[in-house]
């Protein structure tokens, strides 16, 4: 009977722009799982209807991101029979996808540094959710003017870090002239209480100017060093050195000489 099936347990929400996945436990042995998605003001909708599966995509059933959602798990027998008894269910925490969904990576488009300015360009993470023309909405699209970027930046091997922030897709900074930066890009709705900060994009670096002694550090320098003051030394010892040996060479001459004359 209904009553002696397992209810599901460690029931949780996993979001990413909007992309939704509920997981939970345990694994279903001679029973199967179904999933109702509970809104405030919409009406119950079912997903993964009598499943083996521990997880659910509820990405479709979520389009009013603003609404606040309940998923009951329910365990249900195999069979389809009329069955007048209510099955076993565990209900999850709520979740409101415009306030809990992570942020997820920026892509970097494009960045150029020119004399004393980083010009960085980047494109929003798309969600899941279409316009009427088949294109996908991206998360700047659902959050407005909710959403902003700040970018990162700092000198090539350096931990000092700065920051600034805009709500277009592109930045232009001021920076030391000839020096090489690095950055990362990052996603950022101020209004939350939680989950304010979005995934970081990847960190990239500037090549302009770069040399052996930054890519390398002070090791090659020190190296370099060694091998200048070598080939300095070589080239100031080695001439005295041949000079001694050729006047040596003709006093022996000499003496050989003046040995021959006495004979």
């Amino acid at each position: 009977g209904y009553e002696e099936l397992p209810k599901a347990v460690n029931i949780t929400w996993s979001s990413i722009n909007f992309k939704t996945i509920l997981q939970w436990q345990p694994k279903p042995s001679g029973y199967f799982y179904t999933v109702e998605i509970h809104g405030q003001t919409s009406d119950v909708k079912r997903k993964c209807i009598q499943t083996s599966e521990t997880e659910c995509d509820v990405t479709d059933v979520l389009r009013n991101v603003k609404e606040t959602y309940t998923a009951h798990i329910l365990s249900v027998m195999p069979t389809e029979m009329d069955n007048f008894e209510e099955p076993p269910f565990a209900v999850s925490e709520k979740f409101t996808p415009y306030s809990q969904t992570l942020i997820g990576k920026p892509e970097i488009k494009a960045y150029s540094q020119k004399g004393s300015k980083l010009n960085v360009m980047f494109k929003d993470p798309l969600t899941p959710y279409i316009f009427p023309n088949g294109s996908f909405q991206s998360i700047q699209d659902i959050f407005q003017h909710d959403l902003e970027y700040k970018l990162y930046y700092w000198k090539d091997q350096s931990s000092g870090k700065k920051d600034v922030t805009t709500k277009s897709r592109k930045f232009e900074v001021s920076i030391d002239s000839g020096k090489n930066y690095c950055f990362y890009v990052q996603g950022i709705i101020p209004s939350r209480r939680e989950n304010r900060d979005g995934q970081e994009s990847t960190v990239l670096c500037t090549s302009v100017g770069r040399n052996i002694l930054d890519e390398y550090g002070t090791e090659v320098f020190i190296i370099v060093a060694v091998i200048a003051v070598s080939v300095i030394t070589l080239a100031i010892v080695l001439p005295v050195v041949l000079c001694k040996r050729k006047k040596a060479k003709k006093a022996r001459a000499g003496r050989q000489k003046e040995l021959l004359n006495g004979v």
